[in-house]
């Protein structure tokens, strides 16, 4: 035991453990790989000191979910080969896994997941041609997407036309205009307090799905492009030509009408049907996933697009020759994976008071008219409808039902406060960060003793002793900054609660 403790870093238990560190052990084992050896390793010191016997129990819950899901998912790790970090599930919570009774799926960046940069670089090259079409200069069918460049979270602000990343209380971290990284002095001209009110959503907008990266990368292009142009005046919130005046908020407006309107009326979804293998990725476990998970409970499909181009991407999803399980036994339809299959659902407004649930022809995908009022039949799809209808449809409640999706907002956040189902994040971007934090833990664990190191020669000697050139001020900044990796630890375990996806 000592040998494998000491290979794996484990925290010790020599000392005697109170509450505090029953906790702290506890969160350790629930956010690593190691839970399982560092959980034996608490119930063995538990049983030596004495502790009562529901300590341990109230960790069963953790314990159910991580067996569930690694069976679900068909997950295996070893000790000595751990799992790729893309492969990890986090929760910020104990999910009981034998207490959900509906699995529900989102479809597009989901089950569909498309490939990047293929597909952002068809988006961003439509909408710039739709911006074009309605009197755009020609220049701008130069352009070109690059995937370096933009990424998910980042705040358009259409006054000033910059690109901001800010903090969760909405202090600017960087600004950049087109794509000049702006400095602190030219930041705060015209952010004072380099800080933003991030509901004054008439003036900034979040760019936080994966379909809007086209998007984040046209609109640096589109400043940088107009503010650098000759035939153009540079203004404080626009350019001018001559007597035509173009503020940069009628452009967000312009490249949110486009942007629109090629995933509404224009080609993406045709050209995407035209080429699934260059846009799509397809998953080969995907229908074994699906079919175990229906072995234990029920599953449904509610995605925001419409059947004719559902149908398509998912039987492309599950078109094998073989069933879920075994080589030679029958193909089956991509509906029968699903108990409930919704199109049409218009999330957010699905999780709220929704639209008219209808019936679609399968054989001609059209919608049949009237209301659907009747009970849950399977291998019919339904388009509209509300989060209330799917509930009753499934005889289900909302903590009954575990749905998985790619939008914060559209899929998390309002399925979750409006209707009160458990839900499970799908970040792909998680995959490289974990990556970094894994590959560099060397560097961060030096820049934490560093921390430490200061903290430490504070306490001892004093503020302006151990500091004597700086000041007092200039100290007490300081020490307060060697605070700051135990609250971003403390931050880090409340909100490690997605999954990464490789």
């Amino acid at each position: 035991m000592s040998t494998c403790n000491e290979k794996m870093n484990l925290p010790d238990f020599s000392h005697s453990i109170d509450a505090a560190n029953i906790k702290k052990y506890r969160r350790e084992a629930n956010h690593s790989h190691r839970r399982h050896v560092i959980r034996r390793r608490i119930h063995s010191e538990l049983a030596q000191s004495g502790a009562t016997h529901h300590v341990r129990q109230r960790s069963m819950d953790a314990d159910v979910t991580g067996a569930l899901l690694k069976s679900l998912l068909h997950v295996t790790s070893d000790l000595q080969f751990p799992a790729c970090p893309a492969t990890k599930v986090f929760v910020n919570r104990s999910l009981a896994m034998e207490k959900i009774k509906c699995f529900g799926f989102d479809m597009d960046y989901t089950l569909a997941v498309y490939k990047s940069p293929e597909y952002e670089a068809l988006g961003f090259e439509l909408t710039v041609e739709r911006l074009v079409n309605i009197g755009y200069p020609q220049e701008l069918l130069s352009f070109e997407y690059d995937p370096s460049f933009p990424t998910r979270g980042l705040v358009f602000d259409a006054m000033f036309g910059n690109l901001l990343k800010v903090d969760a209380y909405g202090n600017i971290l960087v600004c950049v205009h087109g794509f000049n990284f702006m400095k602190g002095p030219e930041i705060r001209e015209q952010y004072p307090n380099k800080f933003i009110q991030r509901d004054d959503t008439e003036r900034f907008y979040i760019l936080n799905t994966l379909f809007n990266l086209p998007e984040t990368y046209l609109y640096a292009c589109l400043v940088d492009f107009f503010t650098n142009c000759a035939r153009y005046k540079r203004c404080e919130t626009g350019v001018k030509d001559g007597d035509l005046y173009m503020s940069f908020k009628s452009m967000f407006q312009d490249v949110r009408e486009a942007m629109d309107w090629v995933h509404m009326q224009g080609s993406l979804k045709s050209k995407t049907l035209e080429n699934l293998e260059k846009y799509v990725v397809k998953e080969p476990r995907l229908p074994l996933l699906l079919s175990r998970m229906k072995e234990v409970g029920k599953v449904f499909l509610a995605t925001n697009s419409d059947y004719n181009y559902t149908n398509k991407i998912m039987k492309y999803l599950f078109d094998y020759p073989h069933g879920p399980k075994v080589p030679g036994t029958s193909h089956r339809p991509w509906h029968s994976y699903f108990d409930l299959t919704v199109v049409d659902a218009r999330k957010p407004l699905f999780f709220a008071e929704g639209t008219v649930l209808r019936q679609v022809d399968l054989k001609t995908g059209h919608l049949k008219i009237g209301t659907y009022t009747g009970p849950l039949q399977h291998g019919i799809v339904y388009s509209g409808g509300s989060s209330d209808m799917i509930c009753d449809l499934l005889g289900a409640k909302g903590k009954d039902i575990l749905y998985i999706g790619d939008h914060i907002f559209g899929d998390i956040l309002k399925s979750k406060k409006r209707q009160g189902w458990r839900t499970f994040l799908v970040i792909p971007e998680l995959a490289q960060e974990l990556h970094v934090w894994t590959e560099k833990s060397a560097l961060f664990e030096e820049l934490q003793g560093l921390d430490i190191f200061l903290a430490e020669l504070y306490n001892a000697n004093g503020c302006e002793a151990a500091f004597p050139a700086m000041g007092t001020w200039t100290a007490a900044a300081m020490s307060a900054r060697t605070l700051a990796p135990c609250k971003r630890e403390s931050r880090k375990s409340r909100t490690t609660w997605t999954c990464a996806t490789a």
